[in-house]
């Protein structure tokens, strides 16, 4: 059936007039009144009784009256559907994070994400970095968050928070009372160090890094830790040392302190990553939301240091 045709059928019915449903639809009458009849022709019955004081529905006419109306509605909410999950609104997307990124960056993106996208389904996966970039290359998350860099071809990385390295050292520390601590000064300490990952340098890099830029090997009492909290922990408890990214802060551990590196300015990237040819909806809204997002806190990391 013509969807054209059944809605000036609509018209002359709720109006009960040829006139008023023309000038409803902004037609003519004539035309109107051939599609009315060409649609009872095709339907094999008459739908109007038609007199000079204007147009009554017929039986059959009352039936397709109330299924065309409730075939517009479900119409204009498939519509309505199809377009929101076009533009993104509508769907599921399972992300893969290490667990550190929930200390700052993720909390606020996903916070932003639902108060945006209320109908998208999240399901969120903690998991190591390695794991992630596997999950990536098996279809199973959409985008994950873990230290960057990352070099894969296959895959678009992003940064989106940039933040410093601290010193995390037990509370009963030499140095602890100290606003600074030089680096150089833990040169003989046992370091607690990250976990490393087969081309992925990752955190472990960057502490590995800015031991060698201080001038020495950091003497790993304990490596290969993949949790913050264990980390902060081990110092808690006086096994080590440990460079960690300032928002592990947020975790307030008794018994450890976190102080800032003197003469030195470590950093470390949280980035973003995501199949190249992934174009999925869903995603763009949300990476849209991220680098929003990632603008905004680099805004305010300017205006604090302003």
């Amino acid at each position: 059936m013509d969807l054209r045709r059944l809605r000036y059928f609509v018209a002359v019915a709720e109006e009960r007039s040829f006139n008023r449903a023309a000038r409803r639809l902004h037609m003519a009458q004539p035309p109107l009144s051939t599609q009315i009849k060409q649609l009872e022709k095709e339907l094999g019955v008459r739908l109007f009784e038609r007199s000079s004081r204007g147009v009554r529905l017929t039986e059959a006419g009352e039936l397709l009256l109330e299924e065309a109306q409730r075939i517009f509605v479900q119409l204009d909410q498939t519509v309505s559907i199809v377009r929101r999950v076009g533009h993104g609104e509508v769907g599921r997307l399972t992300l893969g994070f290490v667990p550190s990124a929930s200390n700052e960056a993720l909390p606020t993106i996903l916070r932003a994400f639902r108060d945006r996208f209320p109908e998208v389904e999240l399901f969120l996966r903690e998991m190591r970095p390695d794991r992630i970039v596997q999950r990536l290359h098996d279809g199973q998350i959409d985008a994950g968050f873990l230290y960057l860099p990352l070099e894969d071809a296959s895959l678009n990385v992003e940064c989106v928070s940039r933040e410093a390295l601290v010193l995390a050292l037990p509370e009963t520390h030499s140095l602890a009372s100290e606003p600074e601590v030089e680096l150089r000064a833990l040169a003989d300490e046992p370091f607690i160090l990250p976990a490393r990952y087969q081309r992925m340098p990752g955190l472990y890099g960057q502490v590995t890094e800015t031991c060698r830029r201080a001038g020495f090997v950091p003497d790993a009492v304990q490596k290969d830790v993949w949790l913050m909290q264990t980390i902060v922990g081990l110092v808690a408890a006086g096994i080590g040392v440990a460079l960690v990214p300032a928002s592990v802060r947020n975790l307030r551990r008794t018994g450890v302190v976190y102080r800032p590196v003197r003469g030195l300015s470590p950093t470390v990237e949280l980035g973003v990553i995501w199949r190249r040819e992934d174009t999925g909806a869903v995603l763009s809204s949300f990476l849209q939301v991220v680098r929003e997002e990632s603008r905004d806190r680099s805004a305010s990391a300017r205006e604090e240091l302003c």
